[in-house]
Parts: structure tokens; sequence; C-alpha cells
């Protein structure tokens, strides 16, 4: 069988003028010939490898992300810029080494400064690729994320008191305005109705003791004094 019939793109008309051709009209060897064709094209259809898309490309979703954003892509050997993070080695000031300083988007000041390996030569710095960026970008994350936790738990803070009438939940709620930091004191109870609110001092020292203090005062205005000289007010609510 010629080889344009081991091709799957061979038309089953071509197949039939063919196998006509070659028997000479003879129907029982035409209807052989048009089944063995017949047979070799479906086989050959079944065995052509699909198409297989494009593999995908190494961090092609923060690119693409990069590229909807708008943000500038930059991508050097000291100087890398990609989803929302830059990347700059520099010189280590403490010894001879290099240090890569992690800078987020729209901030003056680095979240995560650390060591930077050394090239070949053990002279000048590694070059950054898309593997190590992406590893920095991991850690500065998690870096931020711990310290946004932290700020948090550093500005409100809480504890529970027991009481005749249930517990009572205090809490401690740090503004930290410039121009007038203070605090707000609160307590509520289990269907958390707030029983009282009043101001103090940012600096106001709070724990366990001195809010049960505060509880069992009444919720008496607190007099602790801050720098500017603003004492406690209790509000009414």
């Amino acid at each position: 069988m010629p080889e344009e019939f081991a091709s799957a793109d061979v038309a089953w008309a071509d197949a039939q003028q063919f196998a006509q051709a070659s028997v000479g009209g003879n129907p029982v060897k035409l209807t052989n010939k048009l089944i063995k064709a017949k047979n070799t094209l479906a086989k050959n259809k079944m065995a052509k490898p699909a198409q297989t898309e494009p593999a995908p490309r190494p961090h092609a979703d923060i690119e693409d992300s990069d590229a909807e954003s708008g943000n500038q892509l930059i991508q050097e050997a000291l100087r890398w810029s990609q989803s929302g993070w830059t990347a700059q080695v520099i010189k280590n000031e403490d010894d001879d080494g290099w240090a890569v300083a992690m800078t987020m988007e729209g901030e003056s000041e680095p979240s995560l400064v650390g060591p930077w390996t050394m090239g070949r030569d053990k002279k000048n710095p590694k070059p950054l690729d898309a593997s190590a960026f992406t590893t920095l970008v991991k850690t500065a994350n998690e870096i931020v994320m711990r310290h946004a936790q932290q700020t948090h738990a550093n500005l409100h803070k809480s504890t529970k008191v027991a009481t005749p009438h249930g517990r009572v939940r205090v809490l401690l709620d740090i503004v930290p305005d410039e121009d007038n930091p203070h605090a707000i004191l609160s307590a509520f109870d289990d269907s958390n109705v707030q029983l009282a609110r009043i101001r103090v001092a940012a600096n106001y020292k709070f724990d366990h003791d001195v809010a049960s203090a505060w509880v069992a005062s009444g919720y008496a205005p607190v007099r602790e004094v801050s720098p500017e000289g603003d004492t406690g007010k209790r509000v009414e609510f």
C-alpha cells in the first residue's frame, strides 16, 4: 500500500479512487482494498499525537500580573523589580561581602536586608535571577506579615475578668496619633454589650491586675496623666 494511505490526512475519497484503479473494477478486490485502506486511515488517526499546549513560562503568573498592573519590570544583575517588590544588591558596610535589600513598592525604607552570596570570583556578588527573587519576595512577605501581627498585638490588648455577674472582656486600644496619641479602655460583657469606655494615656500600663481593679471599681475614671497632661475621662454609652 502506498505511503499516502499511511497518513491520517489522506481523504477517504482518495482511497476509493486508488482502490478502483488498482483492482480493475473487480468488486471483491475493490471491497477488500477499501476495507484495508479504511482500517489504515482509522488506525493512523487514532495514533496521531494530540497537539500539546506550550509549556508554561517560569514565574509567568508574576510577569503577567506586573504587566496588567503597569508595574515597571526590572531584571538586572544587581536590581530586580517585580510583583510590588524591589531587590537591590548593595555593598555590605560591615565587611567585604554583599547584602540584598528588599523594599516594598511605595515604601522608602527596606523591609528586609540580609547577606547576599558572593559570585564565583569570590569578589563580585552573585547576579539576581527569577528563582532567587521569588525566594526573597516570600521571605520579605513573611517578615511584613509578622511585623503587622506584632504591631496589632502591641496596639490592641485584651484580657477577661471574672465577676459575680459573668466574665467581662477588657480591651485597651492604642491610637498612635502623632499629634494626639491616646488609648481607649473599654469593657464588654459576654453578650458583647459595652459596659464602659474611657480615654486614657497612650502609655497606660495594661495587664490583667489593672483590668481587674478597674472592673472592681465600677469602671471609675483612670487618673493616669499622659506626658501632655491628659487625664482619663469616662465616657458613658
